[in-house]
């Protein structure tokens, strides 16, 4: 190697001249006169490319000697020989199809040279380079839920492992063995512990994303209850912070409150994972785990706090429907998801804060909390699952039968609902001289805005996303002043559904998701309030998110409302909502947006 470049042999071309620059390196073949249709073909195939920027190289090997293709124009093999024995190294790197953007292909670009000295000298200049960006991860913690989709938990995981191993990612690799287990691990987990890793890995589906999620955040983000309007018996309490310990124990579960309805094992046939079925029924000892080497003191001021601008969280999509991969990568594949991580790609994403002020009309218990990535459901989306607990030998399966039967009865609840009204993002139109304890009743919408797509660098996400720069306290700060400029829409009768998408909610069966326009890291909820309505418009409503392109949310009996804050009363015995796909039983909830609360390995999907 001299100075930022030289000769090598590159596989499939034959001589290139190499040149280092600070961002990647470029080839460009050495006889022209011989390359002309060699280099066309290079320049068509999609796994190649004549130029390589550093932060799409995940990996760099040293070969033994051994044989290297020669040029695929056949006018130039020698005596013979299409392959030539030389010292090797491979850059591996990553490529996208020119008609498909969004998957991620690994791709190697096999170099060869006489001298093994050069050969070295090149691998490891190379391999410094990569070495400098900066926000790749080194240590991962790894949740693999064995039997989800069908059993693709373990077989991705087997997929992709080799890219974290050839990228020298560290990996601590646990296997679930019952529900709760990744919740409690990372919820008794110390922080000093946590700090060794630089993120943690769910291979598996929503549901084990959403467990992840609470294990991390129920004992380090403390933050205050959300807004609600005057005349709630708890107005007021959005200015009194939870008290969160770092001692492994929730506040749920130091009440002795049941966090889920459900209870069971944890290794079902598909990625419905219950959150905490409570550790006292499964016999688990949270505070058993191997992981903690120090025991934790309930007074310590915990190191690991969230937003954290470093720590992510990842997914190996494996699940049923892997909406939130979909959302934020546009691909539903396990290679794409692996590379994003490797390469430390980073998004800011928002996460929902349900506070549970009452189970069931007659039931007094401590606020509890929980977070949602994707979506809060309550009605038709809460009945489903809780429905579809009847049906597990069916697998996946289920989740069609017992939608049909939840559709089939067309059920209806009374509920009032009030949120905050964003000025910009106006949705309805209120009258001034008709209210409610101070606060506007619904009267009708106004026209649709247009829709922005969240998309890649999305400009929406990075103007109001400031995780990144500010702190915890500022952003609450920020947040309640703005709530305290902001005024209360009362939305009151009966509703088929009510639903809080925190992303677009993306899946196979609905492809623009719930709300096509929701954005990631914007820090509002997307309210939708089903009106009932006869079951043939229903059915119309809900066929339209299996198009794309549609706008299921245009009918007259459907509501939606931009909102950072919402809340949910209703005097139904048995009102549960849906969580991630996690049922949460409650008859009055507070929900509120937490903008940019975490960051996750994507980069946003392309299309």
């Amino acid at each position: 190697m001299q100075g930022d470049g030289g000769v090598l042999f590159l596989s499939g071309v034959g001589e290139v001249t190499v040149a280092v620059a600070h961002d990647g390196l470029s080839f460009q073949p050495l006889h022209l006169d011989v390359s002309s249709s060699c280099w066309s073909s290079i320049t068509m195939q999609p796994k190649l490319q004549s130029k390589l920027q550093f932060s799409d190289v995940y990996a760099v090997e040293h070969l033994d000697v051994g044989p290297v293709c020669g040029p695929w124009n056949t006018r130039t093999v020698v005596q013979g020989k299409r392959n030539t024995e030389m010292n090797r190294f491979v850059v591996h790197a990553i490529t996208r199809s020119r008609k498909q953007p969004s998957p991620w292909v690994p791709c190697e670009y096999m170099f060869g040279h006489k001298d093994l000295e050069t050969c070295k000298t090149w691998a490891e200049h190379i391999s410094g380079c990569i070495n400098k960006e900066q926000d790749r991860p080194k240590n991962l913690m790894v949740f693999v839920h064995p039997l989800c989709g069908k059993g693709r938990g373990c077989k991705n995981w087997e997929m992709v492992a080799p890219l974290f191993e050839r990228a020298k990612v560290k990996t601590k690799v646990i296997f679930t063995e019952r529900a709760g287990h990744a919740y409690a691990t990372l919820a008794s987990l110390s922080d000093k512990e946590l700090k060794k890793f630089d993120g943690v890995i769910a291979v598996g589906g929503d549901g084990l994303f959403n467990e992840i999620l609470n294990g991390l955040l129920s004992t380090r983000h403390k933050n205050s209850y959300p807004p609600t309007p005057e005349g709630c018996r708890y107005f007021g309490s959005n200015y009194k912070c939870q008290e969160y310990t770092n001692n492994g124990v929730s506040n749920n579960m130091a009440t002795g409150d049941d966090v889920n309805v459900l209870s069971g094992n944890l290794n079902t046939p598909d990625d419905h994972e219950p959150l905490l079925s409570t550790a006292q029924s499964t016999g688990l000892d949270i505070s058993s785990s191997n992981l903690s080497d120090e025991p934790c003191n309930g007074d310590q001021v915990p190191f690991v706090s969230f937003p954290n601008n470093w720590f992510r969280l990842g997914i190996i999509p494996s699940g049923s429907t892997d909406a939130i991969v979909l959302s934020t990568t546009g691909e539903r594949d396990p290679v794409t998801s692996a590379l994003l991580i490797i390469l430390g790609r980073r998004i800011s994403l928002d996460i929902a804060q349900v506070v549970r002020w009452k189970s069931s009309p007659t039931a007094e218990v401590l606020p509890t909390v929980r977070y949602a990535a994707s979506f809060a459901g309550y009605g038709f989306y809460g009945e489903v699952i809780r429905e579809s607990e009847n049906y597990r030998w069916m697998g996946p399966a289920r989740y069609d039968f017992s939608g049909t039967m939840v559709f089939l009865k067309h059920r209806s609840y009374e509920a009032r609902v009030a949120f905050l009204e964003v000025g910009n993002t106006r949705s309805l139109t209120t009258s001034a001289d008709n209210t409610i304890n101070g606060v506007q009743p619904l009267q009708y919408h106004q026209s649709r805005p247009h829709k922005t797509i969240c998309r890649t660098n999305c400009f929406i996400c990075k103007e109001t996303s400031t995780s990144e720069h500010n702190s915890g306290d500022e952003i609450l700060a920020s947040s309640r002043t703005s709530c305290e400029n902001q005024k209360w829409v009362w939305s009151e009768g009966r509703f088929l559904s009510v639903g809080a998408a925190v992303i677009s909610c993306r899946n196979e069966r609905a492809p623009d998701g719930l709300v096509a326009d929701a954005h990631l890291s914007d820090g509002f909820l997307h309210l939708l309030l089903i009106r009932d309505c006869p079951l043939p418009f229903y059915l119309w409503h809900l066929t339209q998110f299996t198009k794309k392109g549609s706008d299921p949310l245009s009918f007259k009996f459907v509501e939606h409302h931009k909102t950072p804050a919402f809340t949910f009363m209703s005097s139904h015995d048995e009102s549960v909502w849906n969580l991630d796909g996690e049922l949460f039983q409650a008859c009055e909830v507070s929900v509120q947006a937490c903008r940019g609360l975490v960051s996750l390995f994507a980069s946003g999907p392309e299309v």
